[in-house]
């Protein structure tokens, strides 16, 4: 399968993406979550796509993987008020915001003159690409939203465990502490009826630690998150055809969260799967292809 990499440049910030399939087939832009690399959208996950005909873009958020690291950071308001102020849907004071990384999103395809693009987002991701597809509206043709919320009022909140078990630093940053971490979270996180075998995530974090390390940039992405609050209002401006996919045994970002994103957004198809936490295990990626593949198909 033909990649091509490179950089977009948003304002001071370089964009890293890597460009898969026929330059000439329609484009999906794949955007993933908080403080995660563009691996996590799995290479043979993409090939997936890829055969469908279509071309696959993935990339790194800023403050991730090979893109541009922010400095700074700090907000000036405490984070129980932040949170406080976010359970009611309010935004809160922020480095930069989910409105900023829709926006290089939306530099990254000017970048590679793609005038329009399906948009799959995962976790942050998908709040991100719930703000693209509300902001960048005649150059998204469908949105799918995976494992992720609108952050409306009142939603109930993230599992505690799950929530500190991402927030929460290693023991010491040692690279065997780095991987045992690794390791843990995904027990705690992923999904209970498809465990990944230890030697996987071993092998997948390596690859990762590899190719960057930044925890700073999982703080910030939180602080984005709080920063811009409820989503419920981009919501209402969507109008193309709308995928929700989420794990019933997801605790991390509850199932109430994909639940509110598909009432919000008219139309909008909701498919839960049993078993399925906060991650795509491989055993269901036929199963999500084909729900993306249904929906693409409204707007081919």
């Amino acid at each position: 399968m033909e990649m091509r990499t490179g950089t977009a440049k948003s304002g001071d910030l370089d964009i890293y993406y890597e460009d898969m399939g026929d330059p000439n087939n329609p484009a999906v832009l794949l955007v993933m979550g908080l403080g995660a690399q563009l691996l996590l959208w799995r290479t043979d996950f993409c090939e997936k796509l890829v055969d469908l005909g279509l071309r696959v873009i993935r990339y790194d958020n800023r403050d991730v993987g090979l893109s541009t690291k922010v400095t700074g950071g700090h907000s000036g308001m405490p984070l129980p008020q932040r949170m406080a102020r976010f359970f009611l849907g309010l935004r809160s004071p922020a480095v930069y915001t989910l409105e900023d990384l829709a926006d290089d999103a939306a530099v990254l395809l000017d970048h590679l003159k793609i005038d329009t693009a399906h948009v799959v987002g995962a976790s942050m991701g998908g709040m991100i690409a719930q703000v693209f597809a509300a902001r960048h509206q005649v150059r998204t043709k469908t949105l799918a939203v995976i494992f992720s919320s609108n952050n409306q009022p009142m939603l109930p909140p993230p599992g505690t465990k799950q929530l500190l078990a991402i927030l929460q630093k290693p023991k010491d940053a040692t690279r065997e502490a780095l991987i045992e971490n690794a390791i843990r979270v995904t027990r705690i996180t992923g999904s209970p009826a498809y465990p990944a075998p230890a030697q996987r995530i071993r092998d997948e974090t390596i690859e990762g630690l590899e190719r960057s390390y930044y925890p700073a940039g999982v703080g910030r992405h939180f602080a984005a998150i709080l920063g811009s609050g409820s989503l419920l209002g981009y919501d209402r401006q969507i109008s193309v055809p709308t995928v929700v996919i989420h794990g019933k045994a997801d605790r991390l970002m509850r199932p109430f969260g994909g639940r509110a994103i598909a009432r919000a957004i008219k139309g909008a198809r909701l498919v839960l799967f049993d078993g399925m936490g906060h991650d795509l295990p491989r055993e269901l990626w036929d199963d999500i292809v084909g729900e993306l593949k249904t929906t693409f198909a409204e707007a081919w």
